[in-house]
This record gives C-alpha cells, structure tokens and sequence, in this order.
C-alpha cells in the first residue's frame, strides 16, 4: 500500500493563493496602465517645450516609466510561509532519586 502524499491534501478555499492566471492577469493589468500613464506624460512634454523645466520634469517621468512596468509586471506575490502545528508536550520534571523502599 502506498500512502498518500501531503500536496494531495485539501487546499481551506480562503487560505489559497491566487491562480497562476489570476497573477498574471493582475500583472498585465498593471504593465497596461503603467504604459498608458507614459503616452500622457510624453504628450505633455511636447505640448510644453516652451516651458524647459516642465518639459523635462514631463520627460523625466517618462523614460524610467517602461523599466518600472517591467519590474512590477514580471514580479510574483511572495509565497506564503506555512507553519506547521505540531504537537508539543509539557516538559516534565525529573523524579527525585530518593524513594521509600518496602521490603516484604
């Protein structure tokens, strides 16, 4: 008889990670709406070239824009780590040594 392995254990519905679908749909959420923020703040920048210092502070917040997107949307939710309930007994004291001997 072979015993059944621990992963095939039940998964308590409200303790359980997102899908790998569920994450990756999330991430691309968050890459889409990165992205769109940059087309705004490039348009900005072309719509103020007079003004330098704001054109460049719109420039500025557009070029890392892709380099954060990236980063957010390949990163993965942390596992969660598990702690395992096990049981633990009292300590017990140790019995003195000196006991009344009956002999009969």
């Amino acid at each position: 008889m072979t015993t059944p392995a621990k992963d095939s254990d039940p998964v308590l519905i409200t303790g359980a990670a997102p899908s790998y679908e569920e994450q990756l749909a999330a991430r691309k959420r968050k890459y889409v709406i990165m992205m769109a923020c940059r087309i705004p703040c490039l348009i900005l920048a072309g719509l103020t070239y007079h003004t330098w210092w704001l054109a460049l502070g719109f420039l500025a917040i557009s070029v890392p824009l892709p380099w954060i997107a990236v980063l957010i949307a390949n990163d993965r939710p942390p596992r969660k780590s598990e702690k395992v309930n096990t049981y633990q007994r009292e300590a017990t004291a140790i019995e003195s040594t000196t006991h009344r001997v009956i002999d009969g």
